[in-house]
């Protein structure tokens, strides 16, 4: 069990080192065609974790509140969108393609703001891993090993273009391949951090599994409205962004149907 979920939630991070090293490969700045299919493709995956893998497990593990087995759900999905409006009012950071920095003002670098916003938005996803793997650890039957599996290889797979994004963002002129890959890796290193964490949370207080189960369903949809969607819809190309939000989508409820 212990081998299971070190695995598990060491396969979303895997995912963004892989991506991260895409920078290697590439000769200038990431294409904004591109770009967007990435963002699109992500948030898709996102979008369809947070219902299939988190929402509805949580629902059905308060199927014995009856007609108010939604309570749990929303309140927990309404902690989590709060709790990303928070981290993202008091922490400076610096959105892609954006010139004007959010959060309290700092004079940190660019690079440094932008590698903070990227980070604080894998907080959620470490989460959805750790409050999975909790309630398969727990014995729930509504999460099943190969569930909380799925849900990992979907992180990761979502994780994969957002590495590739980062490290391609911090690529300029004054910052080295080598080192923008550093960037990028060290932004997936809070994903088994939060997740852990949730785990040691889980195990102290059990009944809380549906909360967290959905506050981390509301701050990964926190993160892909407030940030993805407008960034792949921006502009020209959008519809780029939007097919590939279908792709990405369809993609996790498969796996989850499929392989939970």
């Amino acid at each position: 069990m212990v081998e299971s979920t070190i695995l598990g939630l060491l396969i979303p991070f895997a995912g963004t080192s892989l991506g991260a090293a895409c920078v290697f490969f590439l000769k200038r700045d990431m294409s904004e065609k591109l770009r967007k299919c990435l963002l699109g493709f992500a948030a898709g995956i996102m979008v369809a974790a947070s219902i299939w893998s988190l929402i509805i497990p949580a629902i059905e593990q308060s199927s014995s509140m009856g007609d108010l087995a939604f309570v749990p759900s929303i309140i927990g999905f309404w902690a989590g969108i709060l709790f990303l409006l928070a981290i993202d009012a008091i922490t400076p950071h610096l959105h892609i393609d954006s010139k004007s920095p959010e959060g309290v003002k700092s004079k940190l670098k660019n690079t440094t703001m932008l590698f903070l916003a990227v980070t604080i938005h894998n907080i959620p996803e470490g989460m959805a891993a750790g409050v999975v793997f909790a309630a398969w650890i727990s014995g729930e039957e509504t999460i099943s090993l190969a569930a909380a599996l799925t849900l990992s290889i979907g992180l990761a797979i979502q994780n994969f273009p957002e590495g590739a994004i980062v490290s391609g963002s911090m690529l300029t002129e004054e910052t080295s391949k080598g080192k923008a890959f550093g960037f990028g890796v060290l932004s997936g290193v809070v994903e088994p951090v939060a997740a852990g964490l949730t785990i040691l949370a889980s195990t102290i207080v059990k009944s809380a599994l549906p909360y967290l189960l959905s506050f981390a369903a509301g701050a990964m949809i926190y993160v892909v409205v407030e940030e993805l969607v407008p960034d792949m819809s921006k502009g020209k190309h959008s519809n780029l962004g939007t097919i590939s939000f279908a792709l990405g989508f369809t993609l996790m409820m498969a796996l989850d149907i499929a392989l939970g």
